[in-house]
């Protein structure tokens, strides 16, 4: 061959070599960009989820922080409120009083307001962690009565002079409106806060209403507020949950800091660039990712509160909220640049070899630049294809461009033969339809878009998840979207599985129990209530309302081992008697030792004999127990008192109560106690619970009827 001809042979060549290093290049490309676009998605994906448990938090707390402005407001609004103090204040105010250093009027105001600053927290205790041991801990809280005028008429023992910030507080309540005296910083450095409402006098026959004075309330702020900022149960590391407001052009922070800042110490510009609490500020209710006050990159999102220029703060860093996300996008980005790297080095090595030969190592250079560009374009689809999904790729006239070979399993046809058919022809018209109006929402928006959907395939119910991707288009394909596709449906059904036969045992598991002591009859399942209406009113999380439900179910299962006659006698029971049905709680532990639950069932059962000082059968003490221990044997004890048993009649609710008020703090943790008389008085539990007294009615073989 002569040498033009080698030379023309060789052109020939590179311009093949160019041709497929370019389609190498464009291949790897879309690869990179379909897997950048499947994290981005993802990330989205999980943006979305975080917003929504972020924001059912920051409502959690917000309620609660709520709560307790409410009940400062109703304090003073109850002193302005009561008769006795109208009709004193009026005399004061018409000057009908009798003679003497001081009157009678005023000595009696004084005791009320004292007392009920002592009574509802507007004073300074000893116990008060807030105030340092150096500081005076008298002068900084109390309760004060203003004329129209705004003249004090008498305080609360401790209370100290109104400043003229509070005084404006007392004058806008004289006007009519309840007004606050917003959180700052005492002389002595510890945050305070005052409330302020008008009084009215009494009414005469002509029906006039105007204010003759004001009640004003001030209030050390301390851990009783800041204790309700984080999430019970909240096992994040970087969370956080805190107040701001704003002060002219700065935002200053109310409460203490995961750094160690104490309340109102740190003020930040609100301009400060990506500044969390400027967007909870600006947008209540918002989502997003911006820096912290020390500069930490976080989700944040915010509520504003009602009556009080606060704004609730709920962060979490990014590092721990997208940590699984971004390092799954940084294993992708490694796998496609090693390929990318790979096509290069493939590339020069084959550009450099086919310079040099003539026109039979061109010849064969070229078949094997074929055949890496194969390699390469099978490579690029193993990638999909080893995942266990569907995931395939269609124009927007719903015509196949891409499938991996899970799509091409579940349409009984090869991938490459699915490539330009009709979805309508492969999935069927019904699947096809709706995946098509997806596809259109997700270009129209570009947007990811995802649903669940509910479809019968050959007479069985499958719950399928679809994502659906913008692809915008390319030289190499159209405009259309990415579909990917997960099958939820064993998932789901395991779970409802599981869920039904844990039931049914815990149902035959009762009845076996009620029906060998008729007195007890219901009596686990009265437990399971009560304890399940306590986790609400604690507002515990869903785990532990099942775990306390479930546990106070099967408490009773060790009766089966108890004798008969011990369960049903109607004398005294004698102290070894009591023993045996005291051990026969550690013996429903020991039955249920191998059952697997999602909760500490099994713990709750064996530590609901423990007691909060320590003196129970283990030692535990405290929050060494656990939480749902203390709410079942609160709910046991509860239930026990209020039922009819064989050797005695039922208490009554309010004696039940007291019994347990008097062993909170010793026997039973306080909590629990409140939460279950908050349900009693509040909630509808007295009549809910009422039938719980009454005696069963007993047949002839001795079972409850």
């Amino acid at each position: 061959m002569s040498d033009q001809a080698a030379i023309a042979t060789n052109r020939r060549v590179n311009r093949i070599v160019i041709a497929a290093g370019l389609a190498l290049i464009v291949l790897s490309a879309v690869a990179i960009w379909l897997g950048v676009s499947f994290v981005k998605s993802e990330r989205d994906r999980d943006l979305q989820s975080w917003q929504v448990r972020m924001g059912i938090v920051a409502d959690g707390r917000t309620a609660a922080v709520q709560d307790w402005i409410d009940q400062q407001f109703e304090v003073v609004q109850g002193l302005s409120e009561n008769q006795s103090l109208q009709l004193y204040m009026t005399e004061l105010a018409l000057g009908i009083t009798e003679d003497g250093d001081e009157p009678g009027e005023v000595t009696y105001l004084r005791n009320l307001l004292t007392v009920t600053a002592e009574r509802t927290g507007f004073v300074v205790r000893q116990s008060s962690g807030a105030v340092p041991a150096n500081v005076e801990r008298t002068g900084l809280a109390g309760i004060a009565l203003t004329d129209a005028r705004g003249t004090t008429i008498v305080t609360s023992i401790g209370m100290p002079e109104l400043t003229a910030a509070m005084r404006q507080a007392t004058a806008t309540a004289v006007s009519g409106v309840a007004a606050v005296f917003d959180v700052t910083l005492a002389p002595s450095g510890v945050p305070i806060m005052g409330f302020a409402v008008p009084i009215y006098a009494v009414q005469d026959d002509s029906g006039r209403a105007e204010p003759i004075g004001a009640v004003f309330g001030l209030r050390l702020v301390d851990e009783r507020l800041y204790d309700l900022l984080p999430q019970p149960g909240d096992t994040l590391e970087t969370s956080e949950t805190y107040l701001v407001r704003t002060e002219g052009a700065a935002i200053s922070y109310l409460s203490p800091l995961r750094d160690g800042t104490d309340a109102l110490r740190r003020s930040l510009d609100q301009s400060t660039p990506d500044l969390a609490a400027a967007l909870a500020i600006e947008s209540p209710g918002g989502f997003g990712a911006r820096r912290n006050y020390d500069g930490a990159q976080v989700l944040v999102t915010g509520r504003a509160l009602a009556r009080v220029p606060w704004v609730l703060v709920r962060t979490v860093q990014t590092s721990e909220a997208l940590a699984e996300i971004e390092a799954r996008s940084r294993t992708l980005v490694i796998v496609f640049a090693l390929i990318v790297i790979g096509v290069g080095i493939a590339l020069i090595a084959v550009w450099r070899h086919a310079t040099s030969l003539r026109e039979a190592e061109a010849s064969e250079r070229y078949r094997v630049a074929a055949e890496l560009f194969t390699n390469v374009t099978e490579f690029l689809r193993a990638v999909t294809d080893n995942m266990p999904d569907p995931i395939f790729a269609v124009d927007r006239e719903g015509k196949f461009t891409f499938a991996n070979m899970k799509a091409g399993q579940d349409a009984d046809l090869h991938p490459r033969e699915m490539v330009g058919k009709l979805m309508s022809g492969v999935i069927g018209p019904v699947k096809a339809r709706v995946f098509r109006d997806l596809n259109a929402r997700a270009i129209a928006e570009q947007r990811p878009v995802s649903q669940v959907h509910h479809w019968e395939d050959d007479g069985e119910d499958h719950v399928i998840h679809s994502n659906h991707l913008p692809l915008p288009q390319t030289k190499l394909r159209p405009e259309g979207a990415l579909v990917l596709l997960a099958d939820l449906t064993d998932v789901t059904e395991e779970r409802d599985r599981r869920e039904r036969t844990l039931n049914q045992l815990v149902r035959t598991l009762m009845a076996v129990v009620d029906r060998r002591d008729p007195f007890s009859a219901n009596h686990s399942a009265r437990v399971a209530e009560v304890a399940d209406a306590i986790a609400q009113e604690m507002e515990l999380p869903e785990v532990t309302r099942d775990t306390v439900v479930i546990a106070g179910s099967l408490i009773n299962l060790g009766k089966t081992l108890v004798p008969r006659d011990i369960l049903t006698k109607t004398a005294d029971l004698t102290e070894d008697e009591r023993e045996i049905l005291r051990r026969s709680v550690q013996s429903s532990a020991d039955l249920l030792e191998g059952v697997e639950f999602d909760g500490p069932v099994v713990d709750t059962i064996r530590q609901m004999q423990e007691r909060w000082d320590g003196t129970g059968p283990r030692g535990l003490t405290g929050e060494e127990i656990e939480v749902t221990a203390r709410i079942v044997a609160v709910a046991n004890a509860f239930v026990g008192m209020v039922s009819a048993r064989a050797y005695r009649d039922a208490i009554s609710f309010n004696r039940a109560c007291a019994n347990l008020q008097e062993n909170a703090g010793s026997q039973f943790d306080r909590r629990p106690v409140s939460a279950l008389i908050n349900h009693l008085d509040n909630r509808g539990g007295r009549e809910a619970w009422s039938h719980y007294g009454q005696r069963p009615e007993i047949d002839g073989n001795g079972h409850a009827e």
